[in-house]
């Protein structure tokens, strides 16, 4: 009895409430599982995952790019990752002036809350903001 063969891409499909971000033939992809980073290469085993907030690496060949990933869920397949990010941005199309001032915002909006209900919501929009800054200068270095 012969195994069917592995395949030998990945079809990397990104999608965000906006619509299709990504639909591509990748060779591997490394995404933000709210417990850690994960990597797929063609042929993984089958999976299903929340996404946290983070970095998705694509490599196509010896070119990699980056992407921003705010929570979501990845099913992962032998041929393909399909992605559904509530928020997910290319590094390019990032602003970088926007999220080093958005950065700012959320730092001084910790340093002034009183209630934990506040805090959260400002320690969150730091993260979010500095994740989005990381990638934008990754992707530009």
């Amino acid at each position: 009895m012969t195994l069917p063969a592995l395949p030998s891409r990945l079809t990397l499909e990104i999608v965000t409430p906006e619509g299709l971000l990504l639909r591509e033939e990748v060779d591997e992809v490394i995404a933000p599982g709210v417990d850690g980073y994960f990597g797929v290469l063609p042929g993984h085993t089958p999976f299903f995952s929340t996404l946290g907030i983070g970095e998705i690496t694509v490599r196509t060949g010896t070119e990699r790019y980056l992407l921003s990933c705010f929570w979501g869920f990845a099913e992962v397949l032998p041929d393909r990752v399909n992605v559904l990010a509530e928020i997910g941005e290319r590094a390019e199309s990032i602003d970088a002036q926007r999220a080093e001032r958005a950065k700012d915002r959320a730092a001084a909006a910790m340093k002034a809350v009183k209630d934990e209900a506040g805090y959260a919501e400002a320690r969150q929009a730091y993260v979010k903001a500095v994740t989005r800054l990381a990638v934008a200068r990754r992707h530009r270095g």
